[in-house]
């Protein structure tokens, strides 16, 4: 069998030198299939490792038609690249070359018959990953950084990574602002219609729970890597992402995590379910968190996506090694509360991370339950198809391990014609037959909170500076932004 590249090292950095991930990353962000896996510096158990890749040694890209077989494909990727040989300091490392990138929502076409009715009109592909055999990655908790890489480089790897003489372009160089107010695809009317259409399927029993979710777009200008920016430090979430990929960039501040695998089998997945607002008062912030831990609706909708996502472990799973150590965990991010359960497995004889991921995908917490027939509802009740959002993005290492998240609190953004950008994001929720709509509406809203009016905010903010120091300079003002 074929090997696609020659053997991988690794070389440890100075952290003291190498930790600032964005500067580094900053200078290749808009290079073709740049990606960042981010924990975004959150002070979250999950937000340990930071992973810079670039420059692929292949790419797979492909929508429902085009798409094929992608995991069998992907799965003989990995199995002709063999894993690396490292020195032992380096071989608890995540990542040590390997497969990253998208598994847009839309994926799930390639497993499942699900209706073509929603209206596709976002060009990012349904699946856009790259076989990357130089990464960074910084461990923030051991503070070190070491550099994957094949040997024999010319270039060593403080050079690789160094930041290019030019950099700066029309487009990188140009503040972000939006140029249009954001605006749903569904008003809050036709939301809570929706949610009443739910309620008759459930009613009927064909589902438990089915997720809804409303899309918001808006236009713009300028550099989005400073929108990510922006909302990676008012979000701090734990799988936080940028890629650049054909088609747009992806930016995603996901506190959910998928799933992930160690080399030795052991599974984890850890659905989140349940949400309240936050507070910047403590004790009505407390009140709500502990409102959420004990609210019966919530706790038994994270139950219905426990029992799905259990099931869809056992497929894969050796049989008895599925547990749920941990139900109804409170974890409290920058906008909500989530209440968030564990899943535990190991891999029967025969199944990789590949084949866990497409037994579970898409996830099952923002499907529904059953989820085929939730999907099929979903598409029957959200114009636009979901694209990148409630997908998913991560990484399956040579040596084994992967891991996931679940692309919610995410955006893209895409080229709408020569001259015009568009941003796109989503917020939704899952329905029960208790769910009242009013506060289903609302809780959308509230996992936007900390997205929408910091970009709403962020360009008008630049240009109110720019503006002042003009007024002091004796230059014309150059106007506030238009949203």
């Amino acid at each position: 069998m074929s090997v696609l590249h020659q053997q991988l090292t690794a070389t440890a950095l100075n952290y003291d030198k190498w930790h600032d991930t964005c500067a580094i990353f900053a200078p290749f962000a808009h290079e073709p299939w740049a990606m960042l896996l981010d924990s975004a510096g959150a002070k979250h158990p999950d937000s340990r490792y930071d992973i810079l890749l670039r420059q692929p040694n292949k790419t797979f890209v492909g929508n429902e038609q085009s798409a094929g077989q992608p995991f069998a494909e992907l799965e003989q990727w990995l199995a002709q690249n063999p894993a690396a040989i490292l020195p032992n300091e380096f071989t608890d490392l995540p990542f040590q070359g390997g497969i990253a990138g998208l598994f847009g929502y839309d994926l799930g076409r390639t497993l499942e018959a699900i209706p073509e009715i929603a209206k596709a009109d976002i060009t990012i592909p349904d699946i856009a990953v790259g076989l990357y055999l130089n990464a960074l990655v910084i461990d923030h908790k051991c503070r070190r950084v070491v550099a994957i890489h094949p040997t024999g480089l010319n270039l060593a790897p403080e050079e690789y990574w160094a930041a290019p003489a030019t950099t700066i372009t029309p487009e990188t160089n140009a503040n972000f602002r939006l140029t249009t107010p954001w605006q749903s695809n569904m008003s809050a009317t036709e939301y809570t219609q929706r949610i009443n259409l739910v309620h008759e399927y459930l009613r009927a029993g064909d589902c438990y729970q089915i997720n809804l979710a409303q899309r918001f777009s808006a236009e713009f200008i300028g550099n989005p890597w400073q929108a990510y920016l922006a909302l990676r430090k008012a979000n701090q979430a734990p799988f936080s992402a940028w890629l650049n990929i054909p088609g747009g960039v992806v930016l995603s501040l996901s506190p959910e995590r998928f799933l992930q695998t160690h080399s030795d089998g052991t599974v984890e997945t850890r659905p989140i379910k349940g949400t309240r607002p936050r507070s910047t008062n403590s004790e009505e912030d407390k009140s709500a968190a502990d409102a959420l831990v004990k609210s019966a609706k919530d706790r038994a909708e994270n139950l219905m996506i426990v029992d799905l996502l259990r099931n869809d472990l056992s497929r894969v799973c050796a049989a008895g090694s599925v547990s749920v150590p941990e139900l109804f965990k409170i974890e409290s991010f920058n906008a909500v509360h989530h209440l968030v359960s564990t899943i535990r497995g190991k891999l029967a004889a025969g199944h990789t991370p590949l084949s866990l991921l497409a037994a579970a995908f898409p996830g099952g917490s923002i499907t529904g339950a059953p989820k085929i027939r939730a999907m099929q509802i979903i598409e029957e009740l959200e114009p636009h198809r979901r694209s990148v959002y409630c997908g998913s993005i991560g990484y399956f290492s040579l040596h084994g391990h992967s891991d996931t998240s679940i692309t919610i609190r995410t955006l893209c953004c895409t080229n709408k014609n020569d001259t015009e950008k568009q941003i796109f994001c989503w917020a939704g929720g899952g329905i029960v037959i208790d769910s009242n709509a009013d506060a289903e509406y609302q809780e959308t809203l509230d996992k936007v909170a900390q997205i929408l009016p910091i970009l709403t905010n962020l360009g008008a903010t630049e240009e109110l500076i720019a503006a002042r120091a003009n007024e002091t300079t004796g230059n014309p003002n150059i106007g506030t932004a238009s949203n």
